[in-house]
């Protein structure tokens, strides 16, 4: 059996598409965070992207650079630019947006990631049916969060035990409140496709990914958002 790529890090030898997607500095020791969506175009490289800038902008590249988050869609357009709009949402909130390609789910990428967030129940569950193991790191995006929130900080390893540490903690400790903490309506947990949709939409889009984000990326690095 071939051995999966190396995925999007950043080191020796990868292609120019993997070099836009994560940290520079990529350690071996590293934890995966891979956002799921439909097409790869729109909803989930707003999360990829926005994710890394919010990382960055707590910890720097260096701090961060444990952390990979990359992106890939269940119907994904393989290849294809982000929308447009997305991009123009991405600029908004100072996000690179700059040399995304798109891709289709595959399941190496689920194998290797150690945290998978989607936008739907629907891509949950698919990513689940895929076997690997997925069950207990895979939650929707909306999901994550609302578990993330009941979550005491100082129960978590401190960020000078390394990111990785602290991440991989915090996705046991959401797993395990996973069946005491249920969304008020099945709507709650959805981040809906604005796929086609004029940019005042993808800015709400926008909107509401950020606020899932802000206290997902807060709890990762241990640093509040700057005010």
């Amino acid at each position: 059996m071939t051995a999966p790529d190396a995925g999007r890090g950043i080191g020796n030898g990868e292609s120019a598409a993997e070099i836009t997607t994560t940290f520079v500095g990529l350690p071996r020791d590293s934890f995966r965070i891979l956002h799921v969506s439909t097409g790869n175009v729109c909803r989930s490289p707003i999360t990829e992207r926005l994710t890394r800038h919010l990382v960055t902008d707590r910890l720097g590249a260096f701090l961060g650079g444990g952390l990979v988050v990359e992106s890939a869609g269940t119907w994904g357009h393989e290849g294809a630019p982000m929308e447009a709009n997305a991009e123009a949402v991405l600029a908004e909130f100072g996000a690179d947006a700059s040399g995304f390609v798109g891709r289709e789910l595959l399941d190496e990428h689920v194998i290797r990631a150690d945290l998978v967030l989607t936008a739907t129940r629907d891509h949950r569950a698919q990513v689940i049916s895929m076997g690997h193991s997925a069950g207990l790191r895979t939650f929707t995006l909306k999901e994550f969060t609302r578990l993330v929130r009941a979550i005491d900080p100082a129960t978590l390893p401190p960020l000078s035990d390394g990111v990785v540490v602290r991440a991989r903690a915090l996705v046991r400790a959401a797993a395990a409140l996973r069946g005491w903490l249920l969304a008020p309506t099945a709507e709650a947990d959805e981040v809906y496709d604005p796929y086609g949709a004029p940019l005042p939409f993808f800015q709400s889009i926008g909107d509401e990914i950020h606020e899932a984000l802000d206290p997902v990326v807060t709890a990762l690095t241990g640093v509040p958002a700057r005010m």
